[in-house]
């Protein structure tokens, strides 16, 4: 089959890889001009995640870039250290730069797959026969299957499925993550500030060479043009206006910043992830929100069975398994993520102390254990099939992947 995929981030590139190992012929198009760069940091952590990449043969890739990041910690508007982030719920088994995944993953399959960055999909056709897509620039062409791997904000779902307010699910919070200088002189750690209703931190990257500033704020929904850089940047910097520490100077680099992501913490809950011939994966399917911590794995989880069911089964059957493997490990997924806004960012400051002190206290507490157990759990509640062909491969000899 001919099959196009929306999306060439982290689940587009990665189903692609899998439906070029079963022998189809794959495209996907992508919006922006080229792969995106920078990003913040994400992880993968528990069996199942490490299972599909050690398969996928990009592991070792993986392990060579990953961020190598130790310490976070909470600091007031002084810059006083005042708890250590317990490292081991927070982070995972392996973590990178969201957008050197995207290239590696980029580099795996681009002798396979017709990339069309640039464009976008206007309409969609669907027949016995097949999906006729018209392009926003190319001409129309036909595919087999049509898969959404399009984001939170999915094009493919919106025009197959209805509007985007039918799924969204806003859970209090925005977040923005851009580039500057490693202001702080962090040695591969963090630091990040709680004021009631906000958060802002910077964090260490590509060896200590820049830093990654992350922000959070609590906000009633807001309307605004996505596609409007400028603006965006305008509320964050309106957001936080009145915080201390380095945040003024983050801001100042904000307005220079060339990668620059902001956007609302969202889930997305459908009844059913396909229809006919178009099928949605990642976060165009079933988004978890950063706060759950499972958005990528789950993305690289949810590309492996679905292009192992089609190879199994055709796309009708096929849909269904993929469906009915994933849908309860995104619900978990998705579940844990919903109160983490309350934890992570303090709507007061009574609240903002108090978790403070649990941070200081967390290491000491029988209760430590049990939350990492739970989070790996999470990660690691599916059974994954095995499927014809989907033998790990060896990884490449050395040097980024090609």
């Amino acid at each position: 089959m001919d099959i196009l995929i929306s999306g060439a981030s982290i689940a587009g590139p990665a189903l692609a890889h899998w439906l070029n190992t079963y022998g189809f012929t794959t495209t996907i198009v992508e919006r922006a001009p080229a792969l995106r760069e920078g990003g913040h940091a994400v992880d993968f952590r528990g069996k199942a995640h490490l299972s599909v990449l050690r398969k996928m043969g990009v592991l070792s890739d993986i392990e060579r870039e990953q961020t190598n990041m130790g310490a976070l910690w909470n600091v007031n508007e002084a810059g006083k250290k005042l708890a250590k982030m317990p490292d081991d719920i927070f982070a995972g088994d392996v973590e990178i730069l969201r957008g050197d995944l995207g290239r590696i993953l980029y580099e795996r399959t681009r002798e396979k797959t017709e990339y069309i960055f640039g464009d976008s999909i206007a309409e969609l056709h669907e027949d016995a026969h097949g999906v006729a897509v018209t392009f926003q620039r190319g001409a129309t062409r036909r595919f087999d299957l049509v898969i959404g791997a399009d984001g939170l904000h999915s094009n493919v779902r919106s025009l197959a499925f209805g509007p985007e307010s039918r799924f969204h699910t806003y859970l209090g919070l925005y977040n923005a993550v851009f580039t500057t200088p490693n202001h702080l002189g962090l040695d591969y750690s963090g630091q990040g500030l709680n004021v009631p209703g906000k958060m802002a931190a910077s964090y260490s990257s590509r060896a200590n060479t820049e830093a990654k500033a992350v922000f959070f704020f609590g906000s009633p929904e807001l309307t605004y043009d996505r596609h409007d850089t400028d603006e965006q940047k305008r509320l964050l910097a309106d957001a936080f206006k009145d915080v201390g520490w380095i945040v003024p100077r983050l801001l100042e680099d904000m307005w220079k910043a060339e990668e620059f992501y902001f956007d609302s913490i969202s889930q997305i809950h459908m009844d059913r992830w396909s229809r006919g011939r178009i099928a949605l994966v990642g976060d165009a399917a079933w988004c978890p929100s950063p706060l759950s911590g499972m958005g990528t794995g789950l993305s690289v989880v949810g590309a492996y069975v679905l292009a192992g069911e089609i190879a199994a089964h055709g796309h009708v059957d096929g849909f269904a398994a993929y469906e009915r493997i994933m849908r309860d490990y995104v619900a978990g997924a998705q579940k844990s993520a919903v109160g983490v806004s309350k934890f992570m960012v303090p709507d007061n400051k009574f609240m903002a102390w108090f978790m403070n002190q649990n941070y200081k206290l967390l290491p000491y507490l029988p209760w430590k254990g049990i939350m990492a157990k739970s989070v790996r759990k999470t990660a690691e509640a599916i059974t994954l099939p095995e499927y014809p062909g989907a033998r790990a491969l060896r990884p490449r000899p050395s040097g980024r992947a090609s």
